[in-house]
């Protein structure tokens, strides 16, 4: 399993390895020695999984605040999706700034999203499942989204208007956001 940095301090990209034959292949999706091993030292507590069904379905921008915040590991169960964090730690040299990375089934990447960060994801293929874990329980009290655009994120969308859920044509503008995170200099 490899860990890499991404382009947002405390965000890690990571590539559990593949063993392949003509079956198909074995892979080891999350170790929490190895992760350990690499700096990722996170209990989570529930897994997630959701199907989006159609091309141009964006989730997001969402994020769980303080006491419930939560780390996710994030990957694609099936399909292809873009998956994008934005930086929202007050004081953090990179507050504000956003990245997107592909997750697929077929290139088997995860992202680690640490707290602080709203996090969102666009299909790029029909039947797309996205599967995370997460460091602390769903309290619908502490749940916040942020519209998905209001930060600048440059989506790749082909058609005027994404798929959208209520909650997330609803949320709120980045601008009127106040973010409950606070930077620690690193993790």
């Amino acid at each position: 399993m490899s860990v890499k940095n991404a382009p947002l301090p405390d965000v890690k990209i990571i590539m559990p390895e593949r063993y392949g034959d003509d079956r198909g292949f074995f892979s080891e999706s999350w170790n929490k020695k190895q992760l350990e091993n690499q700096g990722i030292d996170v209990d989570f507590v529930q897994d997630n999984h959701s199907l989006s069904r159609e091309i141009g379905t964006i989730r997001g921008l969402h994020y769980q605040f303080p006491p419930y915040a939560q780390d996710k590991l994030v990957r694609c169960g099936r399909g292809r999706l873009l998956d994008v964090v934005v930086d929202v730690r007050r004081g953090s040299p990179t507050y504000g700034r956003w990245m997107m990375e592909e997750l697929s089934f077929e290139n088997g990447k995860q992202l680690f999203v640490p707290k602080g960060f709203l996090h969102g994801f666009m299909t790029l293929e029909p039947e797309t499942e996205i599967i995370y874990k997460c460091s602390d329980y769903y309290a619908p009290a502490c749940d916040g989204a942020v519209r998905w655009d209001s930060c600048g994120i440059e989506w790749p969308l082909k058609r005027t208007i994404p798929i959208l859920s209520e909650k997330d044509r609803a949320a709120q503008l980045f601008a009127e956001f106040e973010t409950p995170f606070l930077y620690e200099g690193g993790q």
